[in-house]
């Protein structure tokens, strides 16, 4: 019946269909038509799109949520990578520093004391050691152990990910928003068809009647 169905849509990067703009509901509907099959299918459609940009809107919370925490996890091994190469560095001119100099350098080894979050209004101060390696969390209760330069290296590739998903998702929405708009505007025209075709048919109906009830 319907061309939704014959048709071979046009699909976005990622799979999801356009939706065809009915621009001659006739033409569409076909020499018998059955507009209330068409709503049906409209209806059909616009529920997936729906649920897909419901599903999509959720994810993309996610991602928005997930970065800041990429960047400041990524910030802070960042820092720590830093501040070791410094102090290598330091070391190693030790033989060329003057008094005053080692008294500035000295204050530079201290341990590095922070605060962490326990929870989302609670944190703690705690004294770092001076350390090569970082546990990172991976999700699904998985931890593991990292060299600074490996963390770094495997944080920016988990944020340019989250970022270029985040960039892809946003894409999709906007996309399924004018499908669902296309959709809608569909049922408006099949619906305010089928009432005109009625209202027609009824007038016909009734011009016949008094032409019979004349003759008559």
């Amino acid at each position: 019946m319907s061309k939704l169905a014959t048709e071979k849509q046009e699909r976005n990067p990622r799979g999801i269909p356009k939706a065809p703009f009915i621009a001659d509901v006739a033409e569409f509907l076909g020499p018998a038509p059955s507009p209330e099959e068409a709503l049906k299918e409209f209806q059909a459609a616009l529920a997936k799109y729906r649920y897909m940009d419901q599903n999509l809107t959720q994810r993309r919370r996610g991602l928005e949520e997930k970065i800041p925490d990429i960047k400041k996890t990524l910030a802070m091994v960042e820092f720590l990578q830093e501040r070791r190469e410094g102090k290598s560095a330091a070391d190693g001119d030790d033989d060329d520093l003057d008094d005053e100099d080692l008294e500035e350098d000295s204050s530079s080894k201290k341990p590095l004391v922070t605060t962490y979050e326990l929870n989302d209004t609670l944190y703690a101060e705690a004294e770092l050691e001076d350390t090569d390696t970082v546990f990172l969390w991976l999700g699904a209760n998985v931890m593991l152990s990292y060299k600074l330069p490996a963390a770094v290296a495997l944080l920016r590739s988990k944020l340019d990910s989250a970022q270029s998903s985040l960039a892809t998702v946003i894409e999709d929405l906007e996309f399924l928003r004018e499908q669902i708009t296309v959709m809608e505007v569909n049922t408006a025209r099949v619906y305010n068809w089928d009432v005109k075709r009625r209202r027609e048919l009824r007038e016909k109906e009734a011009k016949e009647g008094k032409v019979e009830s004349k003759v008559g």
